[in-house]
């Protein structure tokens, strides 16, 4: 049987300002309680798996939950500044709301474009994924054959599942990434298959 490196993607767990729906970006918020127990419940998920690395971004919502996973296999997890969430730069800590009021006309804009809107000052999905998947590429590349799993962030996971699947990056919001969710990546030498998307193994209504 081919070799193959498994991925396990997991969204960061729930942030302190979810209630708000501020557009965070690269601005470093914490985890809530419930965010802690999401990542408690996708450690206790892959604590039978081989795990040989743990990576994130380098912001803090992405390296609890690497701690928490990290903790359960003796592993210390490996940040990367790359795989940080899409920069919004100046839509950064707003509500849609005031980003409208700032910026009208904006969202509108941003939904005929995807892929290559760039948010003013900050990126395009496609900047963001020109970032990630070489980064990506570089962990996988160091890990072949391995189980290993990266924590990460909303944007950057449909990015990475969409270079996964060879899906057009104007597509990407038709995935969905919870908070504290899991994807099942493997990476074969001449494909990659996809194994699962979105798992929620602690959700809101269960806390």
């Amino acid at each position: 049987m081919e070799t193959h490196t498994r991925l396990f993607l997991i969204r960061h767990g729930q942030v302190e300002n979810f209630s708000e729906r501020i557009y965070n970006g690269h601005k470093d918020v914490d985890i809530t309680e419930l965010g802690v127990r999401q990542m408690e419940a996708v450690a206790a998920r892959l604590k039978d798996e081989n795990l040989e690395g743990v990576y994130c971004s380098d912001l803090i919502r992405t390296k609890r939950g690497a701690q928490i996973i990290a903790s359960e296999h003796g592993l210390i997890p490996e940040s990367r500044s790359g795989l940080r969430e899409l920069n919004v730069k100046l839509w950064e800590g707003l509500t849609a709301n005031e980003i409208e009021e700032r910026f009208p006309g904006t969202f509108d804009k941003w939904w005929r474009e995807i892929a290559d809107y760039r948010i003013p000052g900050g990126e395009s999905i496609r900047d963001l994924s020109n970032r990630v998947i070489p980064a990506l590429t570089e962990i996988l590349g160091a890990n072949r054959g391995k189980n290993i799993v990266l924590v990460a962030h909303g944007v950057v996971n449909r990015v990475i599942l969409a270079d996964a699947m060879k899906l057009d990056l104007n597509n990407i919001y038709s995935m969905e990434q919870d908070y504290g969710c899991l994807n099942i990546i493997d990476y074969f030498s001449g494909h990659t298959v996809v194994k699962l998307i979105n798992e929620q193994l602690l959700s809101e209504n269960q806390f």
